[in-house]
This record gives structure tokens, sequence and C-alpha cells, in this order.
């Protein structure tokens, strides 16, 4: 009889999850306006972009961003804000990349990005999520686990061989400025990462004291002079990243992550042990990161000193979470303009 009920149960359970997903999706999927299609200025080179290999193009400025049904609101803000402040934005391509172990999520999240960016240029990739999530050590906070999270770790594999220059962008930011600008830095010779680099910063708790007391380890970082970085904002060049097989290393790292634990946060360690005073430094106002607070609490930051291009809600505390609750930070009302999700009583009509 106890195993009867718990049988009961658990079909219960499952059937309630079940349909709440797919609640969530066909209600997500409503949810937002049509932006106002953007387009180039006089100055703007004309590219011929084909149907079938449009994001091919070696002139275009491509962004690649991570796509899922939790973050799709900041997603969508992201992308109108790539677009509104770009002065070519019918010159830019999108790479979304989807879990592909949630292939009804995929079929919702392309269809909201199509009707809220009819004119967008886009493709969605599926990504195998599974061998990752073997490799995923818990960290301070879960939601830093997903194994989406870990994607950008793959972009070269991801991404078709013709892209070679990418501009990687996290889902809780906004531009107030031309990407394209950003996309075309130019990178070291030696250097295969562009991205603002926080030498201020302590360096040293991204690691636990079993790694720093480990010499092989901890040699490392030996004549390099490490200073962390964020991974939300980077300028990749795929090419030298497939020739260097970045991939590989990184995946070493979480390995051994697995067998003895040498740091706390996620997917940015394992960035900082190949790339750490290895890549070409940006500067900040690319990156105005840190806005969503500290990974426990989300307390309201303000802004770093200097001028702003790039606004990014790093960090526990998400605008519209706060937006929603009624108790947003002051920064946050800087995020709210490029909201798309629809008012109540728009929804309701």
């Amino acid at each position: 009889m106890k195993f009867q009920f718990a049988l009961f149960l658990f079909l219960c359970v499952s059937f309630i999850l079940f349909f709440s997903k797919q609640s969530l999706c066909i209600t997500i999927e409503g949810s937002f306006k049509e932006a106002p299609k953007f387009y180039n200025s006089p100055t703007c080179k004309t590219i011929v972009f084909f149907p079938s290999n449009q994001q091919c193009s070696i002139e275009a400025v491509h962004v690649a961003m991570t796509l899922d049904v939790s973050y799709i609101r900041g997603s969508m803000a992201a992308i109108l804000s790539v677009l509104q402040h770009s002065s070519c934005p019918e010159n830019i391509v999108f790479h979304f990349i989807a879990s592909s172990s949630q292939p009804s999520s995929k079929t919702v999240l392309n269809r909201i990005i199509t009707n809220s960016f009819p004119y967008l240029k886009y493709q969605i990739y599926p990504f195998n999520d599974e061998p990752v999530a073997g490799l995923i050590s818990t960290s301070i906070r879960s939601a830093l686990d997903c194994p989406l999270n870990y994607a950008r770790t793959y972009l070269a594999e991801l991404l078709p061989d013709c892209v070679t220059r990418v501009v990687y962008l996290d889902s809780d930011l906004i531009l107030v400025d031309d990407i394209a600008k950003l996309a075309s830095t130019p990178l070291r010779s030696n250097t295969v990462i562009a991205a603002p680099e926080y030498c201020g910063a302590n360096f040293s708790i991204y690691f636990t004291p079993s790694f720093w007391s480990n010499p092989s380890l901890s040699l490392t970082f030996a004549n390099r002079e490490a200073c962390y970085f964020n991974t939300g904002v980077m300028v990749i060049d795929l090419q030298r990243w497939r020739s260097g097989e970045y991939t590989t290393m990184i995946r070493e790292w979480m390995e051994l992550q697995k067998r003895m634990r040498i740091y706390e946060l996620g997917s940015l360690p394992p960035f900082l042990l190949v790339f750490a005073g290895r890549i070409t430094p940006v500067d900040h106002r690319w990156n105005q990161h840190g806005l969503g607070g500290d990974n426990f609490r989300g307390l309201c930051r303000d802004l770093h000193p200097g001028p702003v291009s790039l606004l990014h809600w790093s960090g526990k505390g998400k605008p519209w979470a706060r937006l929603d609750a009624n108790r947003p930070c002051p920064l946050d009302a800087l995020w709210a303009p490029y909201d798309l999700l629809k008012t109540r009583f728009a929804l309701e009509s």
C-alpha cells in the first residue's frame, strides 16, 4: 500500500511539473512586444546576405548569446539595446545557443525571437549539455551551475567555421553604445580574448587554499600578470581558439576540479586559469559589471567611475525581478526602457 501511494504521489508531481512547464512556455510565448525595425545609417557598408548562409559573412558583426526560458526577458532587452544603439543594425548576426535537452523550449524561444524581431538575422544552435553537466561541481549559487552557463566554452565548436570572430554577451546586460566599436577591438597577436581587466580585484579569492598551497597548481600563474576579468563580455578570435584547442584546456581544469576542489565560482575560474594575464584589455566602459550585487544578497551597487558603454547586472539581483517585486535598485531604471515584456493591460486586452 505504501509503495502504491508513493507511486501515485510521484505520478501526480510529475504530471504537475510537466504541465506547469508547458503552461510557462505557452504563457511566455505571447508575452513580448514587437520591437521596432532598425535601419543602417547611410555610411554603413552594404553586406549581401544569402538566406542559406547569412551567418557566414566575415564583414558582419557576430554576436553570441545563450537563450533559455528563465532569462529570456533579459535576453530580449539585451538584443533590443544592441540594435537600438548600432549604426549598422542590419549588419549584425546573432548566434543563440539553447539547450538541446529541452527541444520544446527551443521551439518556443525561436517563436519569441521571430515575433519580437521579425527582421533579425539569427541562428539557434542546440547545445548538448549532458556531458557538461557531468563536469560541473557545485558553486556558491545554484544559478551558476546551469550547464548552459558553460556554453561559451564551446562557441568555437558550435558556430560554423566561417565565423572567425564573435562578441559574446551575457543575458543580463544592455548596451548604450555601438557594438561595432567593441567588435572591432584589435587583439594582440598572442591573445585569443579581449575583455575589460580588473587588476585591482583580489584574484586569489577565486581559488581555494588547496590550489594555492599546491606548487604544481599555483605555478600556473607564474610569469603571468593574472588579473580578474568578467566572462560575460568578451571578443573572441574563434580561429585562434580552434587552433589552440582552448576548449580542451578548460575541460581539463574542470575535470581536475571534480577530483580536488580548486575553485568555487562556477564557469569563471577555468577561464581565468587558461586566459588570465593573457588577454587583450578593453576599456572598462564596455563592462560596468556587478550591478546585480553580490552572489548572496544581490544588494544595490553604483556604477564604476568613468564612462559607460555597457551595463551588466552580474550577481544575484536581476533588474526584471527587482522591478516586478517593486524593490528596484536606482540603476534598474536604466534597464527598464529596453524591457519588451507586455504590460498587464496589454496581456489582458
